[in-house]
């Protein structure tokens, strides 16, 4: 399922894909940065005064930075629930028991 989370001022499309954050149509970034982390922060409130969170190089507002959240909660949560992860954990699980027993 794919979330369209903002279209930017020159046209390209920011979605949710998935696990990734798309710029049209290509990787921008696996997750949401608060803009009050990042060292750039009042030139960015400079030309965005209204940002709160960074997809890679896109700037976000409170509420695309939540639809952004969500969309990427809910990918999380069906890819948690498929049984291939299911498998995965189930079988990491069996090699660190057998790595903590001693057995290679």
């Amino acid at each position: 399922m794919v979330t369209l989370i903002k279209t930017t001022n020159d046209g390209r499309r920011l979605e949710v894909s998935g696990l990734a954050i798309l710029l049209d149509g290509k990787l921008e970034a696996f997750e949401l940065v608060e803009l009050k982390d990042h060292p750039r922060l009042a030139a960015i409130l400079a030309v965005e005064p209204h940002a709160t969170h960074l997809a890679g190089r896109v700037v976000l507002t409170l509420e695309e930075a939540q639809r952004a959240k969500l969309a990427l909660a809910a990918a999380e949560a069906e890819v948690i629930a498929s049984p291939a992860a299911i498998e995965e954990r189930f079988r990491l699980a069996s090699m660190r028991r057998a790595c903590s027993e001693g057995i290679e």
